[in-house]
């Protein structure tokens, strides 16, 4: 979605020294309990690192932020700064005694993350991890996941559109397409699930603490949707001592399509002053359209209108335990998807020539519980959330092989449509020890409950005719999965750590399916069952330096269960396809994470090699039905690399990269007579550079350039090699400049300023894109102001 026009309206902070939070952090290392104060308080602590990994601090009762970080750092060889009432900056006590600017350097900074079920640095974990702050979600304008994207090495999305995209880590590609095998990356909203094997809901980033992604399989944490990491939305909690309240607003136009817009919203209220708090958000953005469809003679079809909001309440009866109640909701319509085609020789760059218009939607809901508690030797966090995802696609299906199964002349008119309902209940309970020492541990109990029902039918309209329904198949989906996981490491020399954990796991896959298909008769149905049970290990090994760098090597395992094929046209399914096995990825990784330069150049770069064995991937059939069937087996290996650098001037600068090379070293010749020899979506070269300038002006305003810029290089569409759409090389860049004083900004951008019209997907409907060359060109060149404010 595009940034753009944004009010923010904020009344009623107060000053850090007056807020007081309840707190219970058990004696621990300086560095731990700072970042536990980070987590307990709800205020990002930097630079946790310059204290040491020493000492043996902690709190209780009710106090000041300034008040807690006395007490922390007492005899500690760092000093603290409040740079505002929800960011701290912790330095060494030599550099402390400087002048430092008003805010931290936004691409350098350490940040805290919580993906790993525990409180920690990301540049202190054995694991390749990025984090985007709030600061930097800001001053990026990344309204959603896909926005994002370039800010974060090997991070990519297919581009089918809003809310019909999945995401890719690491190379790590099953295909393109989204169908009955899980998602390859688990993707989270704070501590629950937002998919299970859908498209990625598309939810919009208002009112963010961080992004955090944690790269490689996290089965040992995670299980099964989680075999190439973890994409983690964190949401800014309630503040139970200050109120305040937002709007935000858009404008932007796109060269040759229509007006965009967005508004959102925001609250915080403290029920009670330090034991309860509510934080709700809304929002409603449109994103014009910009592509025509030459056959119906409609102009900018691909409009898009998303709505949503979340409410938050935060109970704290005293300072030991902690309820969190969340409610999310989201709604969005899409008038037509955003291909286009090269069959009519008189479409543009921006057409398409179709007979029906490709609508999808996408409805999401979320409830979820959390509590927290300290036991005194150990926290505890359990989640139980509900969640209810329903999204819809209707696709033009007037081509030949559709046609001539059912006996229709090829001037009928073929409509497609399907609709998914996804209910999951997820719970997940985890341990974690408290108390200092050599030895830590998480313990864990899981486990999620998935009913999906799918509807799937085909109409045909002969010239002048009615509607008449063909095709009709209701298939529902059960799956169960109970699991216990847990992790320990041990300090067993100066300066080294060791790792061990795994998750052992238990599932279940039940299908039905009824069918009725006009030829054939009569209706006839499907069912089938299956159970599934492993293990997934993980071990780390690390070795911190006295300057704070670290290498780490990890070895690690995602698995997915198995599933069913139930539907087609006419024939019956060949007992090869009626189902498909599991698949397993086994990591193999080593990293570095440095800072250097007084900490000014921050550096974090892994390289990997991964054996996947039985990939499972969604494909189309020739008639345009879907599948799911093994591919084979693959081995693939690679470099990503993120560098950041803040400069004396105000500048700073954040390079990315992924280098990623795979190899089908087992082709499974039943899911297609011939494959690539590499996995498909993934390029071998993508990366992405981020550039912010801030400068001070008069009247206490300041001067903020922001430059971003990604590359995704040129791959396949599917592994069948039959399917030879290419897609890419494209470079996507934004420019912005904005103006800010205290409580407000005013910014002007320009998203694709040189109007480029890469190939960023080359696919949009599976009755004919292995007929028709398909394409979705980048939205041209867009200009946008965005407005802020905030009291």
């Amino acid at each position: 979605m595009l940034g753009g026009l944004s009010l923010s309206l904020a009344a009623a902070r107060v000053d850090a020294a007056e807020a007081r939070y309840r707190l219970a952090i058990p004696p621990r290392p300086y560095a731990d309990a700072l970042i536990e104060l980070g987590v307990q308080a709800n205020v990002s602590v930097i630079g946790t690192s310059a204290c040491g990994v020493g000492g043996y601090v902690g709190v209780s009762g009710t106090l000041s932020l300034e008040e807690a970080l006395t007490r922390l750092t007492a005899g500690a060889r760092c000093s603290y700064r409040i740079l505002d009432p929800r960011t701290v900056r912790i330095s060494e006590a030599i550099q402390a005694r400087a002048a430092e600017p008003a805010r931290a350097a936004p691409l350098v900074a350490e940040l805290l993350v919580t993906a790993t079920k525990r409180p920690a640095s990301a540049n202190r974990l054995p694991a390749s991890i990025s984090v985007i702050s709030r600061d930097q979600i800001e001053l990026t304008g990344a309204a959603d996941v896909v926005q994002t994207t370039g800010q974060l090495s090997g991070v990519l999305t297919t581009n089918l559109g809003p809310g019909r995209d999945k995401l890719i880590l690491r190379g790590l590609s099953d295909g393109a397409f989204t169908g009955r095998a899980r998602s390859t990356v688990g993707s989270y909203l704070d501590d629950a699930p937002v998919n299970y094997n859908a498209p990625d809901p598309d939810l919009r980033l208002v009112d963010v603490e961080r992004i955090e992604v944690v790269r490689g399989p996290q089965g040992a944490l995670y299980g099964s949707g989680s075999l190439s990491g973890i994409y983690r939305i964190v949401t800014r909690k309630p503040d139970m001592s200050a109120m305040a309240f937002g709007i935000a607003g858009l404008t932007a136009a796109t060269r040759g399509g229509s007006p965009s817009s967005e508004i959102e919203g925001y609250a915080n209220l403290p029920l009670y002053a330090g034991m309860a708090g509510l934080r709700v958000a809304g929002y409603r953005d449109v994103q014009g359209g910009y592509l025509d469809n030459a056959t119906l003679r409609l102009s900018n079809v691909d409009r898009t209108t998303r709505e949503g909001g979340r409410g938050a309440l935060r109970l704290q009866p005293n300072e030991t335990w902690q309820l969190d109640l969340a409610v999310t909701a989201q709604r969005l319509r899409s008038n037509d998807t955003q291909y286009t085609t090269a069959s009519d020789a008189s479409a543009g760059p921006t057409s398409r020539a179709g007979r029906v218009q490709e609508g999808h939607k996408n409805d999401f809901g979320e409830v979820s519980a959390t509590l927290r508690g300290e036991l005194g030797w150990a926290t505890l966090r359990s989640t139980t959330a509900f969640i209810d995802h329903v999204f819809s696609s209707q696709y033009d299906a007037s081509t030949p092989d559709v046609l001539n199964q059912f006996g229709a002349s090829p001037s009928a008119l073929g409509v497609y449509y399907e609709r998914t309902r996804v209910n999951m209940w997820v719970h997940d309970t985890v341990l974690r020890s408290s108390r200092p020492g050599p030895l830590s541990w998480i313990v864990g109990l899981g486990g999620i409950a998935t009913v999906e029902k799918t509807a799937s039918v085909l109409d045909i309209q002969a010239v002048h005719g009615p509607l008449q329904r063909v095709y009709d198949e209701q298939r529902h989906d059960r799956v169960r999965e109970a699991a216990v996981y847990g992790e320990a490491s041990y300090e067993f020399a100066p300066s080294w750590t060791a790792a061990l954990g795994g998750r052992l796991f238990t599932s279940e896959v039940k299908t039905g399916s009824e069918i009725a298909a006009l030829p054939s008769g009569g209706p006839h149905s499907f069912a089938a069952s299956r159970r599934f049970q492993g293990f997934s290990p993980k071990l780390s090994l690390q070795h911190e330096f006295a300057s704070g760098d670290l290498v780490y090597a990890l070895f690690s395992e995602g698995f997915r269960p198995g599933g069913f094929n139930s539907g087609n046209f006419i024939l019956p399914l060949r007992p090869s396809r009626i189902s498909f096995a599991p698949d397993r990825l086994r990591n193999y990784e080593a990293g570095l994470k440095s800072q250097l330069f007084d900490k000014r150049m921050a550096i974090r770069s892994a390289v990997f090699f991964d054996q996947w064995k039985n990939i499972q991937s969604d494909q189309y059939r020739v008639n345009g039905l879907p599948f799911t069937g093994n591919a084979g087996d693959a081995e693939i290996w690679g470099w990503e690399s993120e560098v950041s650098y803040a400069f004396d001037f105000g500048l700073s600068v954040q390079a990315n990269g992924l280098v990623a090379s795979s190899k089908i070293t087992r082709p499974n010749l039943d899911f297609a007579p011939q494959l690539i020899n590499s996995l498909p979506g993934v390029p071998k070269l993508s990366g992405g550079l981020l550039a912010v300038y801030q400068h001070p002006l008069p009247r206490n305003l300041t001067l903020r350039l922001v430059g971003e810029t990604s590359y995704v290089g040129r791959s396949a569409l599917s592994f069948d090699a039959a399917t030879p759409s290419q897609m890419g090389p494209y470079a996507s860049t934004k420019l912005s400049a904005q103006v800010a004083g205290r409580g407000w900004s005013a910014t002007m951008f320009v998203a694709n300023p040189t109007d480029n019209r890469g190939d960023t997907f080359a696919y949009g409907n599976p009755f004919t894109f292995g007929s028709v060359r398909q394409s979705t060109p980048q939205r041209p060149r867009t200009i946008g102001l965005r407005l802020a404010a905030s009291y």
